[in-house]
């Protein structure tokens, strides 16, 4: 998928997760869910390779398991950096809500008929 196409995409991703988890993940409105998916957007293209290079040994002791963990990480930092509207009460809720969207951006980029 292009840039604009999977934050548009994955804006849309938090707002139906933070509706599914309503106790849990919280996003105020539509315009703080296009920020976040810009800010874990950009983080993706420039914090994550170097923490899969750095986290090569224990990504390939769990097979692979590990880039989850990873991928909840760039989540949690996108919620510090976005603020108070975009928030996760807990680091499980985190790695629950990476995992669907993961699932999800999946599906949808197999539908658009272009690989992610």
């Amino acid at each position: 998928m292009k840039l604009w196409q999977g934050v548009l995409i994955n804006a849309l991703l938090f707002l139906a997760l933070s509706g599914f988890f309503q106790h849990s993940f919280y996003v105020a409105n539509i315009w703080i869910a296009l920020a976040a998916s810009l800010v874990l957007a950009l983080l993706n293209m420039a914090v994550k390779p170097i923490l899969l290079l750095l986290s090569l040994p224990i990504t390939i002791l769990t097979l692979g398991l590990f880039s989850i963990i990873i991928n909840a990480s760039m989540l949690s930092l996108t919620a510090a950096i976005v603020g108070p509207g975009f928030q996760f009460r807990t680091f499980g809720t985190t790695v629950i809500v990476t995992i669907l969207m993961s699932l999800a951006n999946t599906l949808i980029g197999k539908q658009l008929g272009n690989n992610r």
